[in-house]
């Protein structure tokens, strides 16, 4: 009998690993199936920004096939503050984010990228956006700058790296610096602590530089 992860390739696999640990909130994360033929199915619950500046409840449901992350995932979206036609929007602008991140594990990046435009999104004509209802109050960041110090193991592909990790801290955020001290790498991170998590996340699981041989890599850290 197959095991319940025969089917997904070890970028899937590692990446469902790391979204647990990421959303490990109640009720954030679950994988709905997996299947050695279908892939898997997992759903993530989580809150962005809406027009009136009130927080909006998402459920983001993504179907990764056998062939993921060589092939897009499917994805749908559910609110109980929007309406059908403010859901499909959203879909659709995921839909064409992921083609920019093929063939790299997405997952993450997509949910980040919405809970940082929904508000955008809403607010474009033709979006059937209105005057938000039920309003919440924003989430508030109440802890301080959080700062981490990495030790990077190797650098390759430096050029593309670099480029990587401006687009990254800019998406989340955060400031930083890069130092190239002789053999020694650090890179210094600075922002909200959940932000700096999801930064470690993209850093173990996005193939950004390569290896000895060529091949893309991780960019490993020195533990």
């Amino acid at each position: 009998m197959a095991g319940p992860e025969e089917g997904l390739a070890a970028p899937a696999q590692e990446e469902l690993e790391a979204l647990a640990a990421i959303f490990c909130g109640p009720g954030e994360w679950e994988v709905l199936s997996r299947s050695g033929t279908q892939g898997a199915m997992c759903r993530v619950l989580t809150k962005a920004e809406g027009p009136s500046g009130a927080d909006t409840p998402l459920e983001l449901v993504f179907h990764l096939p056998a062939g993921y992350p060589a092939c897009l995932p499917g994805v749908s979206v559910s609110s109980e503050r929007l309406t059908r036609a403010q859901c499909a929007a959203v879909r659709d602008k995921l839909l064409e984010q992921a083609q920019g991140f093929l063939p790299e594990p997405m997952v993450h990046q997509l949910v980040v990228w919405v809970q940082q435009n929904l508000r955008h999104l809403l607010a474009a004509p033709g979006s059937g956006a209105g005057p938000g209802t039920c309003p919440a109050a924003s989430a508030t960041e109440a802890e301080g700058p959080w700062m981490t110090l990495l030790h990077l193991d190797h650098m390759r592909a430096k050029t593309r790296y670099v480029r990587t990790v401006r687009q990254w801290a800019s998406a989340l955020g955060l400031t930083g610096r890069l130092m190239f001290m002789g053999r020694v790498i650090l890179l210094l991170l600075q922002g909200h602590r959940d932000r700096v998590k999801e930064y470690l996340v993209l850093q173990k699981t996005s193939k950004v530089d390569v290896d000895s041989s060529g091949k893309k890599c991780v960019l490993g850290l020195v533990k």
